[in-house]
């Protein structure tokens, strides 16, 4: 533990002074966020590489183990080809880091050397081969499944660190509650070579949170987020190997359980809202607390008690019982609903109401529907205007329209819901109006829904009356209509 402690003592002191220098030369060198963005919240240029300070602390203090010359420095030296393999990747994803804060990139960019640097990962043997949890057995996975599973946490954790790097910081205290996760889940499954590395970054980190926490003078960048990230993500790999993958998945899974679910929270909004899962948008987390009111040092200190919660809840699963492991999932279950209800997301409150108002509606619109659909059949076949008629007025008395008006040249026919006034002004109303067509495509008349803006929303699909019915009811018109002037 002596060692842990000068190991972290080295890295704070080495980030805490080569920071302001990195500060500078962020500045002489044009790494700059500027406030040009409607997601950035700074109000003044402030440099972004704050990513170079933690990686040259963190790199500077692993050179100096050696020199310790006790059973720390020997298990590195011993494992340093397996280190090797890790930071190898880590140093890629943390350049290409350094050249997203001076050039930027696109996300798909972005996602292509991350993945590149995951399969790296991958290639050196660490990875998700076993599966097994308290509630059931154990399984061995062929490559078809590990191989993805492991990209998909090492990209998934990365970009979840990311995406929280929104307020000042934010996304570094969140690294530095996963890394003692790491660091306390390494050391009861016996990886000392695993807990020199954590210690290391945690000394790194915090060091540099000394000009990072509001208001911040510089910004982790890309290469500052994605590096710490892409650190968690392996690490916790590689902390893995010598324990069951429910422990090793399982506990930086809750451990990481803000950026996890900020990372979660974000593609489903962006599903419901119709964007681009990659798209970058003002509503992550962060940013809701900062509009309910609170600042930028209050919402960080929250989301950190929210850190140091899901760290506990992690490190309790290194006792992996059922039924503690259920009641850990239990109640961070509730605990993420009742906050993503407090933070009053449009997206999730309409998803809510949507699933509240299904089952009757669903129900409800399926009748109507195949009614629409019956009657477009019936009409089809009709061999006089009065049996066409009959069977549009057993659709629409099925239906929760107010009032139809056909208008098909001689043809002059109304329906109105019975109980309905006879007029309703516009102002009180909405109006479809459906065109009929002959076979040139020529309008000879519409069809005109009618219903009061005061009613829940009709069940019938628009589509039908727009598609299959107005073909129908064309047709079948053009067709009598021609019989009758015959006749």
């Amino acid at each position: 533990m002596r060692s842990y402690a000068t190991l972290f003592t080295l890295s704070f002191l080495t980030s805490l002074l080569i920071t302001p220098i990195v500060r500078r030369k962020a500045t002489e060198w044009g790494a700059i966020a500027s406030p040009d963005n409607g997601r950035h919240i700074h109000t003044r240029p402030t440099p972004r590489l704050g990513g170079a300070a933690i990686y040259i602390a963190f790199v500077a203090t692993l050179v100096c183990v050696p020199f310790l010359g006790n059973l720390v420095s020997q298990s590195f030296r011993a494992n340093l080809p397996k280190l090797a393999a890790l930071l190898a990747p880590a140093t890629f994803v943390f350049l290409f880091g350094v050249y997203d804060d001076f050039r930027g990139s696109n996300a798909p960019l972005k996602l292509s050397f991350q993945i590149a640097a995951a399969a790296m990962v991958y290639a050196a043997g660490f990875r998700i081969e076993n599966l097994s949890s308290p509630f059931s057995g154990h399984w061995h996975l062929p490559v078809e499944l590990s191989f993805p599973l492991t990209i998909l946490w090492i990209v998934g954790l990365t970009n979840a660190f990311n995406l929280i790097d929104g307020i000042d910081g934010l996304a570094a205290g969140a690294s530095v509650f996963a890394l003692l996760s790491i660091l306390v889940f390494s050391v009861a499954q016996g990886n000392p070579e695993i807990s020199l590395i954590a210690v290391v970054l945690v000394g790194a980190v915090m060091g540099f949170l000394r000009y990072n926490f509001n208001p911040a003078t510089i910004f982790l960048g890309d290469s500052g987020s994605l590096f710490l990230g892409f650190m968690a993500a392996v690490l916790s790999l590689a902390g893995s190997q010598k324990g069951s993958t429910i422990v090793a998945i399982a506990i930086p899974l809750v451990s990481f359980g803000l950026p996890v679910t900020e990372a979660g929270l974000s593609l489903a909004r962006r599903f419901l809202n119709g964007q681009s899962l990659l798209a970058g948008d003002r509503g992550h987390i962060h940013h809701r607390l900062l509009d309910h009111g609170l600042t930028q040092r209050q919402a960080a200190i929250l989301l950190y008690a929210v850190c140091a919660l899901f760290s506990l809840f992690g490190l309790m699963l290194l006792n992996p019982r059922r039924s503690l492991a259920a009641l850990i999932f239990f109640v961070l279950g509730v605990g993420i609903v009742f906050g993503v209800q407090r933070l009053r997301y449009a997206e999730f409150s309409e998803l809510g109401n949507q699933i509240k108002q299904g089952v009757t509606r669903r129900r409800r619109a399926l009748a109507v529907n195949v009614r629409v659909r019956r009657t477009s059949n019936a009409i089809g076949n009709a061999t006089t205007l009065d049996q066409l008629l009959e069977s549009l007025e057993g659709m629409l008395s099925a239906n929760e329209l107010d009032y139809v008006r056909l208008e098909a040249g001689d043809v002059q026919w109304e329906w109105r819901r019975k109980g309905i006034r006879p007029v309703v002004s516009d102002a009180e109303r909405w109006t479809l109006s459906v065109p009929l067509t002959d076979e040139e495509g020529a309008s000879f008349g519409a069809i005109t829904f009618h219903r009061s803006l005061f009613d829940k929303t009709p069940a019938i699909d628009i589509a039908h009356l727009c598609g299959s019915f107005q073909r129908e009811l064309s047709a079948a018109l053009v067709r009598l209509i021609r019989e009758e002037v015959r006749g």
